[in-house]
């Protein structure tokens, strides 16, 4: 079947390509805090840093068109003249989308981070000239559209918590990157996963060992703070986050109610 967009649900891809939400490395409890039981790795895991921006989406398309989206809604398709400004999203990654191929009958999506300017509470840790930057984080591959896009969006939403898009390994993801002419998040580690800490102190001051501040400055005038670290295995079986504020807010309770 012959894909055109102007024909398409846009509810039902927008459902689709939405990226999923990524477990905390130690488990979160009641009212936020994290608990003792960690998310299980073996083998090498690859630690990246996470960026506290904006998600973002260029979903790439069999005809030829893309569409642009933030993490709930889409935002502009290709060939408009007008989109919709929401954090700087189409400004930012109009051009990335225009350079990129279309996919051999699959629906690709780009998952980046949009970060710095006026995007987040924390844009001032990457820049203090209000310059926006753009990071490339993780890559789905969707093939067989044509049936899932029949779906209902209910029955999509399942599909996809329940870990149904299928992701790229890091080798493809690093490549993707280079075709796309944009950067990666910045890789900081390849550890065993025997060896990553398990207690919840011990995982505060692994972060700070390995991103003692952020290495996604924008200019001088950037605050530096880093928001935490993605734990991912090469082929993204499994994935956790790891969150500064998260371990500092779990260990002040847990001091408080001593």
């Amino acid at each position: 079947m012959t894909f055109e967009l102007r024909t398409a649900d846009l509810e039902v891809i927008n459902s689709a390509t939405k990226y999923p939400s990524i477990p905390t490395y130690h488990r979160l409890g009641e009212r936020g805090a994290l608990t003792d039981a960690v998310t299980e790795f073996s083998g090498p895991v690859i630690g990246t840093e996470k960026v506290d921006g904006s998600n973002s989406r260029i979903i790439c398309l069999p005809d030829g068109t893309w569409l642009l989206g933030s993490r709930e809604e889409l935002l502009c398709a290709k060939g408009d003249l007008i989109g919709n400004p929401a954090q700087g999203i189409v400004a930012a990654l109009r051009g990335v989308a225009d350079a990129l191929a279309a996919p051999d009958d699959t629906v690709r999506v780009y998952f980046l981070e949009t970060y710095g300017g006026k995007v987040t509470a924390a844009s001032k840790q990457y820049t203090g000239n209000l310059t926006v930057g753009y990071r490339l984080f993780d890559v789905a591959v969707l093939p067989g559209h044509a049936e899932l896009f029949a779906r209902p969006v209910k029955e999509i939403s399942a599909w996809r918590e329940a870990g149904g898009q299928s992701f790229v390994g890091e080798a493809e993801l690093r490549a993707a990157a280079t075709r796309a002419g944009v950067e990666p998040t910045p890789r900081l580690f390849t550890l065993d996963g025997a060896d990553l800490p398990r207690e919840l102190g011990a995982t505060r001051d692994f972060l700070t060992e390995h991103l003692p501040e952020t290495r996604c400055g924008l200019d001088e005038k950037a605050g530096g703070r880093p928001e935490g670290i993605v734990l991912r295995t090469p082929d993204r079986s499994v994935i956790a986050k790891a969150r500064f504020e998260d371990y500092e807010r779990t260990l002040r309770r847990r001091r408080s109610a001593r």
